[in-house]
């Protein structure tokens, strides 16, 4: 089935994730992030672009909502540390990290929208202590496909959605100019196992 996203481009897919299942589990995220956390005054969510950034900023929302903090939001610029451009061929655009707080002694929540083989957590986790030495790292994600070829563990996810390698796995956000949903291509002569 071809799905249309807000750029206009078709994708053969499948939603695996509507608007409403979307914020049902960045709902469950916020909620564990403040059940596990003692207080949220030493916590703050780093957010990796592209989709980690709109991500980030309704888990911060989902936040306040449900206890009143307001958590600071920074994003992390992972450019200069990926280890994938010569090997993939992935071009990124460097732009600054946007931080107005230090993360020395703090408890970072690093946002990203889907987790992978795991190599842009290695650079964000790379990129983090450059800025300082936190206290604890954790991880939150609204979709973990598998497929890890680094040892990251996930400690937030919205949905855990078993894959091929070949897949590809769209997160699409309403701030973005798309619908909200997750959208799986799937590899050709794979079939969508979720």
């Amino acid at each position: 089935m071809d799905v249309k996203s807000g750029d206009g481009k078709a994708r053969n897919g499948r939603v695996i994730l509507d608007r409403e299942a979307m914020e049902k589990a960045i709902l469950r995220i916020a909620h564990e992030i403040v059940e596990r956390s003692r207080r949220l005054d030493d916590v703050v969510l780093l957010a990796i672009p592209e989709g980690g950034v709109a991500l980030a900023r309704r888990i911060r929302s989902r936040i306040r909502e449900i206890n009143g903090m307001d958590v600071p939001l920074g994003i992390l610029d992972i450019t200069l540390y990926r280890d994938d451009v010569a090997t993939t061929g992935v071009t990124s655009t460097m732009r600054p990290s946007e931080m107005l707080f230090d993360v020395t002694d703090k408890r970072v929540i690093l946002v990203d929208d889907v987790l992978f083989t795991g190599r842009t957590t290695r650079a964000a986790l790379d990129a983090i202590v450059d800025f300082g030495r936190p206290q604890s790292i954790q991880l939150a994600v609204l979709i973990d496909r598998g497929h890890r070829e680094l040892p990251i563990k996930v400690d937030y996810v919205g949905k855990n959605i078993p894959t091929s390698r070949g897949d590809d796995v769209h997160v699409e956000f309403s701030e973005e100019g798309n619908a909200d949903r997750v959208v799986i291509t799937v590899a050709e002569g794979e079939t969508c196992r979720s």
